[in-house]
């Protein structure tokens, strides 16, 4: 029985992909909303309120509904996927990093979000990747952006020629970390945009596991403090099937979540922006009816014990 119902997945997940592909390709480039019609009974998700949203097969990025694609919005803290990218394309990982005053002073100054770092503390990069994707530590982002720029300025030089050499042309990013600098309109992207950065982040093993993550406890050592990061991403702890990816929220952006489950052998990213002007539960709640929507009729008419 586990057989066959592998077999069917596979062979439903196949029919799936191609259907999607002769849809997808029918739809034109400038639709605010797309759907094919395959075996879902409502034309695209209900009660979804994020005003800018997108969801994809997770394998080939083929659009299967979106709601305004293709306009650039502030993203907040999803902007540390590219940080997080950058870091890890550049490799040496396990280099020692130390701890700047100066990121003290610049998640203060911007109200950003941090992951308890101290002055001086030696971590190593893949530490770091940990204090920045699961606690969304700005202060990680920092230290990061200082080492592998060097400096903040080349750091973002480098976020926005890896933009440019993946095919973003709505995206645009001023500050490691997606915080309000210099306006709070800065660090923009777009639904279909951030579909595509989320699958080239996700396909390099060391991100995906990092982002997969609950929570990371590093001991104190001769260089650091003990330290314990847990995710913010709600959906990781409460959906069925999430492997990632990364929440975001300022007050221009609202709460925000790039994602990415597997359920039934079938793979799916997703993002919505602005689902809320606060509370994280929002966005979670806009992924849930955006997973549901699709994953529903399948799930139903699969033998799966």
């Amino acid at each position: 029985m586990r057989t066959f119902a592998r077999l069917l997945q596979a062979v439903f997940a196949g029919v799936l992909l191609v259907a999607v592909g002769q849809s997808v390709a029918a739809i034109p480039a400038h639709s605010q909303s797309s759907w094919m019609q395959l075996p879902w009974t409502t034309p695209e998700p209900d009660g979804v309120q994020a005003p800018a949203a997108a969801l994809a097969d997770g394998i080939t990025g083929t659009m299967l509904w979106s709601r305004q694609p293709n306009t650039p919005v502030p993203i907040a803290s999803i902007t540390k996927v590219m940080t997080a990218l950058v870091v890890v394309n550049a490799g040496d990982l396990d280099r020692t990093i130390t701890v700047p005053h100066e990121s003290m002073a610049y998640c203060a100054t911007n109200d950003g979000s941090n992951a308890g770092l101290a002055p001086g503390e030696v971590l190593t990069a893949r530490q770091l990747l940990y204090a920045l994707m699961l606690p969304s530590g700005c202060d990680a982002a920092y230290t990061l952006a200082e080492a592998f720029g060097p400096g903040q300025d080349g750091f973002i030089a480098k976020m926005n020629d890896t933009a440019h050499q993946m095919g973003l042309a709505g995206t645009h990013f001023t500050d490691p970390s997606g915080l309000p600098v210099p306006t709070d309109h800065s660090n923009t992207s777009t639904p279909a945009d951030l579909v595509i950065l989320g699958l080239r982040a996700m396909s390099q093993p060391v991100f995906r596991d990092i982002v997969g993550t609950h929570s990371y406890h590093l001991p104190a050592g001769p260089g650091n403090r003990e330290h314990l990061w847990q995710t913010t991403n709600l959906l990781l702890r409460d959906y069925p099937g999430t492997i990632g990816i990364k929440t975001g929220y300022t007050n221009a952006a609202g709460t925000c979540l790039l994602f990415e489950t597997v359920r039934a052998g079938i793979p799916l990213i997703g993002v919505v922006l602005h689902s809320s002007p606060h509370g994280a539960v929002a966005a979670k709640d806009d992924a849930e009816r955006i997973l549901d929507w699709f994953y529903g009729p399948i799930l139903s008419a699969l033998p799966i014990g």
